[in-house]
């Protein structure tokens, strides 16, 4: 029985519980399992059910976790079972899809980068994924163009584009991570995982990396439903965890 009951931390991953893209870390993933026992402990994540599970250690793994809410909790799991599914492509039609992915498209055969790979549109249930520089590219070629965007801004200019293009579409873009940004129904943030938790927990505190304005932990973060932490690294998740719950493991 978790020694706070009433009280549920949901986390981001890239981040907040790993480094971008890459595994948890034993050390971590050991301290997880350990808090899991004092509080009932959740992830939200904008990558897919598969990537979510890559990164945490493997299904098995992820599904310990008391809830699992893949895609921005358009896929929802708890203690391990599958709960609901929500589609884009049923709430915009097929379209509206294709209008935006072909100016997507168009848009970024005009840029100039330092590489480009493939898998530039990731078509996943509750969002489409966005990506200049191309999915597949490696673990180099990604920390490259994380650098490069630093300092050219090319995500927040593509959004600009896409917000000027589409002013009317009830779309939203959030950027996250280090290559891509995400676009989704509003609404359809990491705040509709809420729908499932906040009946039956007095207190819900968040903890992500990317909660400035634009970034995809914001809304969740400034929620009036939640309790939101910022944080900058794994370890730094670890620290503020412990202090805000008073809990040493």
């Amino acid at each position: 029985m978790a020694v706070l009951p009433e009280t549920l931390c949901l986390f981001d991953v890239d981040g907040t519980l790993t480094q971008p893209r890459k595994k948890i870390e034993p050390v971590m993933a050991e301290f997880m399992l350990k808090m899991k026992e004092k509080v009932p402990c959740g992830l939200v994540g904008g990558s897919d059910l598969n990537k979510i599970a890559e990164q945490m250690g493997g299904l098995e793994a992820l599904m310990k976790f008391d809830y699992v809410f893949a895609e921005n909790g358009l896929v929802a799991y708890k203690n391990g079972q599958f709960m609901k599914k929500e589609s884009i492509q049923n709430h915009m039609g097929e379209e509206k899809l294709q209008t935006f992915i072909n100016f997507a498209l168009r848009y970024m055969s005009s840029l100039t980068l330092p590489v480009k790979r493939g898998t530039f549109i990731e078509f996943r249930n509750g969002l489409i994924n966005v990506c200049p520089v191309g999915r597949s590219c490696s673990q180099e070629e990604r920390d490259q163009f994380g650098e490069y965007d630093k300092v050219h801004h090319i995500r927040e200019k593509f959004v600009k584009a896409l917000e000027e293009e589409f002013p009317n579409s009830g779309l939203v873009f959030s950027i996250g991570g280090q290559i891509s940004f995400d676009v989704f129904p509003k609404g359809w943030d990491k705040t509709y995982c809420l729908r499932y938790v906040e009946n039956d927990f007095k207190t819900i505190h968040f903890f992500g990396d990317k909660t400035d304005k634009g970034g995809n932990d914001h809304e969740i973060y400034e929620d009036t439903r939640t309790v939101g932490h910022k944080v900058t690294s794994p370890e730094d998740t670890r620290v503020q965890l412990q202090k805000v719950l008073g809990i040493e493991c």
